[in-house]
């Protein structure tokens, strides 16, 4: 378990580093910035390379929400959540620590001014969309990220492509729900930025866990309805080839 946590741990800390970052440094830089499409292939491109990097030794989850929706979907026993989902919460606070530090170091930088990449809705949404309209988009884009996970990562799926779908998965995600929400569906995202930025976010904050969370279980429910009686198979998760859990 150990060495897992340390995997969610890498794992959380280089997406939220890698898409906060790219976000926060690249996304309107003066001259030409990388823009909303940009940001969403970063997050994409994080989940990708560590998925590939460590997910055959913690499942690659790196988020709570996959965590609680894998577990929800039969993947993985309930005494893996707590210490996955704090491994990830840690790598994601000192991601937005060391991305803080990086951008402190440019005259005039102020994380409540330009929101540090964090989490909204309403006023602090970027398209000022309601908080209605923000929970149905991370309801239901986390519900279709762990129908995603799941698939992909079936048994009977094709070997070796999990990573690049849920890659991908994540980069349409951020396509469509950037201006909604600034793209959470991973509460361990939301807080590692929101501690930072210091003012609003902290407020929100609250959202941008128990949506997701809800959400990731209906997408875990929903695979379970979809291949039943098939998931009684369990490993850790994401990845067929991780160890499985010791009794």
């Amino acid at each position: 378990m150990g060495k897992r946590c340390v995997a969610e741990f890498l794992g959380t800390f280089w997406l939220v580093l890698g898409g906060c970052g790219a976000a926060v440094l690249a996304a309107a830089f003066p001259q030409l910035g990388i823009g909303f499409a940009g940001v969403a292939l970063a997050f994409g491109l994080t989940v990708v390379t560590m998925a590939y990097a460590v997910g055959h030794i913690s499942g690659g989850h790196f988020n709570p929400a996959v965590t609680v929706g894998l577990w929800a979907g039969g993947r993985i026993p309930s005494r893996d959540i707590l210490p996955y989902v704090v491994s990830q919460v840690l790598g994601g606070i000192v991601a937005g620590a060391v991305l803080y530090a990086i951008a402190s170091g440019k005259t005039g930088f102020d994380p409540m001014a330009g929101g540090f990449a964090s989490n909204g809705y309403g006023q602090h949404s970027p398209g000022g969309y309601t908080l209605l309209a923000c929970m149905i988009s991370e309801f239901v884009l986390t519900a279709f990220f762990l129908i995603v996970i799941h698939g992909i990562t079936d048994k009977r799926a094709p070997a070796g492509f999990a990573p690049l779908a849920i890659g991908l998965c994540l980069t349409l995600i951020h396509l469509i729900s950037i201006p909604v929400t600034n793209t959470s569906v991973n509460p361990a995202r939301s807080t590692g930025v929101a501690l930072f930025q210091g003012s609003w976010a902290l407020g929100q904050l609250w959202m941008f866990w128990v949506v997701p969370l809800l959400g990731g279980v209906a997408g875990g429910l929903v695979y379970r309805y979809l291949s039943s009686p098939d998931i009684a198979r369990r490993d850790t998760g994401a990845f067929p080839s991780a160890p499985a859990p010791s009794a």
